[in-house]
């Protein structure tokens, strides 16, 4: 049985940007929990880095606080960038598949990037720039507290498995500060090869282990 998330804070008005109009089911991920406010006010004021000059809004991250699941991607894209929520294209839809493999849906997981703002036409993040993020990104975990992360391509992989290639140690969850950490291929890398659909569906089947105490 998959392990459930743990009850969540209350959350504030949900908010969505001025003059977007989302689809309907993404509006409850537009919460806030209130444990994230404070936080999430300062990411969408942060100048620490260029990508503050191209932005069109920040995306900090979406899910509740706290819950036992916690996903770290990369960086925003085009979508996240227009809506304010992370892994909203086709990556996250395909997020979606891969949480539903397992019996999760978006609404009980917490996602987000190592770095909050869109890199322009999408080319990869510079350290300065995760660099200027990773107070955020320390702040959520500690915030979220989760028993597993599962990082989400070879920029939050480097987080904790600095020098590896995610094709050498993908699915090889390890403990971290009392939890797992599992990385994973990003969902995009699987959109760009379809071989690594069946690949992330099996690393993907390993989480409900984790969440329980019980891995293989």
């Amino acid at each position: 049985m998959v392990a459930q998330s743990r009850p969540s804070s209350k959350v504030a008005s949900v908010s969505v940007p001025d003059g977007i109009r989302p689809p309907a089911a993404l509006l409850p991920l537009y919460e806030v929990p209130d444990a994230c406010g404070g936080l999430y006010d300062e990411v969408a004021d942060c100048p620490s880095c260029v990508l503050a000059k191209t932005r069109s809004r920040t995306v900090p991250g979406s899910g509740p606080a706290t819950c036992d699941l916690m996903f770290i991607g990369e960086a925003p894209g085009q979508r996240e960038d227009e809506l304010g929520l992370p892994f909203v294209g086709r990556s996250g839809q395909f997020l979606d598949e891969l949480l539903a493999s397992i019996g999760r849906a978006r609404i009980d997981v917490y996602v987000t990037n190592v770095v909050k703002c869109r890199p322009p036409a999408n080319r990869d993040p510079n350290p300065d720039e995760i660099s200027a993020c990773a107070d955020f990104l320390e702040r959520q975990i500690a915030i979220v507290e989760p028993r597993v992360i599962a990082t989400l391509g070879r920029f939050s992989m480097a987080k904790w498995f600095p020098g590896e290639r995610i094709s050498q140690i993908h699915g090889r969850a390890v403990q971290r500060d009392g939890r797992w950490v599992v990385p994973m291929y990003h969902p995009a890398a699987a959109l760009r090869d379809g071989s690594l659909r069946a690949v992330m569906k099996q690393d993907f089947a390993q989480i409900p282990g984790l969440l329980s105490g019980v891995s293989s």
